[in-house]
């Protein structure tokens, strides 16, 4: 806790402050404790309360004198509704009134105005499969090709180039078509389960695998379909089927924002024996998409053509997905571990609660998430406040604001800043939300962990991009294992991007997108990641549900500790430029990196994770041949 001028301290993320700390839950009791480090003689002292839209509520606090003789005022509350709330503390005495607001302490997010932010849920807290676990997101196309190869389309490029830069220059009319396929299939990912386990992997996401006509498929043609190049129905039945024999979930990716212009709801090229919302105002299919001027001006994503955009208000666009026999519970019904949500901006609150419900009721343990940017429990868009996390919607989101401080922090020593983001997302966040945070580094839609990381020059052009790579590799992966060494310890659930694990490189996309690289690849950074992977295994539950503490964020160091009420794991991440001894308390610990004793410093640039040596009982280390 921190002291500041006028001797007040209140640290929403300490028990001591706040309980319970994070979000709350409706008719929970809260109780606020404002503690003074030397005694004042304040008239009065008020916790004032704003619901997000509504005017504030004033509470007066009771003076009390607690443990540590220090002078203290409390307070205990229930909140009836739920919903996002905003408070500060007014203290009063014979000369002024002053206002105790965020800026106290940089751990509190700055909501409205100076002031701290209280979620208020009536969801129970309810752990997830995935807490712990490793998820492993694939782009199936470029992952491994099982089987015979698989070629549908005849529009299509087929690659025999395993490896080869994707198709990134434009045709005659400036479009990149991404037609281009390199015949990565779901039969591929089912033969490389065992490469998936012996990595830690718990969960594979797999972006979208419905039937479209490019390579990525984030342009929906026909929900009820896998696409022909990945395979069939079978196959994907196959697949959750293996995957579950070895404690391994998969999660699809539902693009329901818009669909593909070249789709059996669109048909804007006729491609489809059904009449098409641009074929006809009398189609079926008419009321999803926002035309202004029927049929060729109309919303899209992005404003891109491709991708009209669909009205999920539409009473039959909502029951083509989430009905009876809609989408989410027909591939919920094979067995999947949940749905990822793309772009839920523009998704509306009550579709995405009619989306989880759906899977929900067809599996109770699915988990739901959502791509989100920023801090999902007060994203404004379209000037409206969403509600992603509270009552009923996602379990959790994409965790883009760790993302770019922890590459921050690896590449500048920032270390105050990450802590920072982490206590935001620790108070604003529902205890579910904290548990199962996608912890992304890279993605299908930003540049590779490497390439970010590394000196890339001054590289400009495309087809520079296409060829290029990094100069300083070996920095550029002592970067890489202190960055996901902070994804696998943080809260939330690391998710590796294919590939990442052996150093892949590559810009944006579709320079993001190329084959894994089968026998080939940084072997060192493979085994980095399975002993990462290993010690979330040996060490589930702290990692699951173990509180995040942190020790010490000062010049350029990262020292936490996630604890349970029995256990305690200790990380240090060092950017500081010199040697870094951790203050531990007394005994023997072992570093779980490495199965050797701690030796009581962390180089620059180096990583520890560390646990008490009599409390920890090693596995086996594992050394698997990679398939």
């Amino acid at each position: 806790m921190k002291k500041t001028a006028k001797t007040v301290t209140f640290f929403p993320n300490c028990k001591k402050c706040k309980t319970p700390t994070g979000a709350a839950t409706t008719d929970e009791p809260i109780t606020l404790n404002l503690r003074f480090n030397r005694p004042q003689n304040p008239s009065e002292v008020h916790f004032v309360l704003t619901k997000d839209g509504e005017d504030a509520v004033r509470y007066a606090m009771n003076l009390v004198k607690d443990e540590d003789n220090e002078f203290t005022y409390s307070l205990t509350i229930k909140v009836t509704t739920p919903g996002l709330y905003f408070y500060h503390f007014e203290i009063s005495n014979e000369e002024q009134v002053y206002r105790v607001g965020s800026d106290l302490d940089l751990n509190a997010l700055l909501g409205k105005g100076q002031e701290w932010q209280l979620t208020v849920t009536d969801d129970e807290y309810k752990p997830s499969a995935i807490d712990g676990g490793v998820v492993y997101e694939i782009m199936p196309d470029r992952f491994f090709i099982g089987g015979d190869r698989l070629k549908t389309k005849p529009y299509a490029t087929y690659r025999e180039d395993w490896g080869g830069v994707p198709e990134f220059r434009a045709d005659a009319d400036g479009k990149v078509r991404n037609e281009d396929f390199f015949g990565g299939n779901l039969k591929g990912i089912t033969k490389k389960l065992s490469y998936l386990k012996n990595l830690g992997v718990t969960c594979i996401y797999l972006t979208p695998i419905f039937e479209a006509h490019s390579n990525h498929k984030y342009d929906p043609a026909n929900y009820m379909r896998v696409d022909g190049d990945f395979g069939t129905i079978d196959d994907l039945k196959d697949l959750i089927k293996k995957a579950k024999k070895r404690g391994i979930t998969v999660i699809l990716e539902g693009v329901f924002s818009h669909t593909g212009d070249d789709s059996i709801y669109f048909n804007k090229y006729g491609t489809y024996d059904a009449t098409g919302a641009y074929q006809s105002v009398k189609s079926p299919y008419y009321g999803w998409y926002k035309f202004k001027n029927w049929p060729n001006e109309y919303d899209c994503r992005y404003n891109i053509s491709i991708m009209p955009d669909t009205d999920d208000g539409n009473v039959m666009f909502d029951e083509f997905v989430n009905g009876q026999e809609g989408v989410i519970r027909h591939w919920t019904r094979l067995g999947l571990g949940g749905w990822k949500l793309d772009v839920c901006e523009r998704l509306s609150d009550e579709f995405i609660s009619r989306c989880v419900r759906a899977a929900k009721q067809e599996n109770p343990d699915a988990v739901m998430y959502g791509e989100v940017f920023m801090d999902a429990t007060n994203m404004v868009t379209d000037g409206k406040r969403r509600s992603f996390l509270i009552n009923g919607k996602l379990d959790s989101v994409t965790n883009y604001p760790f993302k770019e401080d922890i590459l921050n922090f690896v590449r500048c020593g920032d270390s105050n800043r990450l802590d920072s983001t982490v206590g935001f997302i620790v108070n604003n966040y529902p205890k579910h939300a904290v548990d199962c945070l996608m912890n992304v580094l890279d993605n299908h839609d930003t540049a590779r962990l490497l390439t970010v990381l590394g000196d890339n020059g001054h590289i400009a052009s495309r087809e520079d991009k296409a060829t290029a790579s990094v100069k300083n590799r070996d920095e550029a992966v002592r970067l890489v294992k202190m960055a996901s060494a902070l994804q696998y310890t943080l809260p939330g659930v690391p998710c590796v991007y294919y590939g990442d694990e052996v150093g892949m490189e590559g810009f944006e996309d579709p320079f993001n997108r190329k084959c894994y690289p089968w026998g080939e690849g940084d072997k060192d950074l493979l085994k980095w990641y399975k002993k990462l992977g290993a010690v979330r295994a040996n060490e589930r539950e702290i990692f699951a549900h173990g509180k995040y503490c942190c020790v010490d964020s000062d010049h350029g160091v990262m020292f936490f500790k996630r604890k349970t009420e029995t256990e305690t794991v200790y990380v240090v991440v060092n950017n500081s430029g010199s040697e870094y001894t951790p203050e531990l308390p007394k005994g023997e610990y072992t570093d779980l990196m490495t199965y050797k004793p701690f030796g009581g410093k962390v180089a620059d640039k180096g990583v520890a994770i560390i646990k008490l040596t009599s409390k920890t009982n090693f596995p086996v280390k594992p050394e698997r041949k990679i398939k």
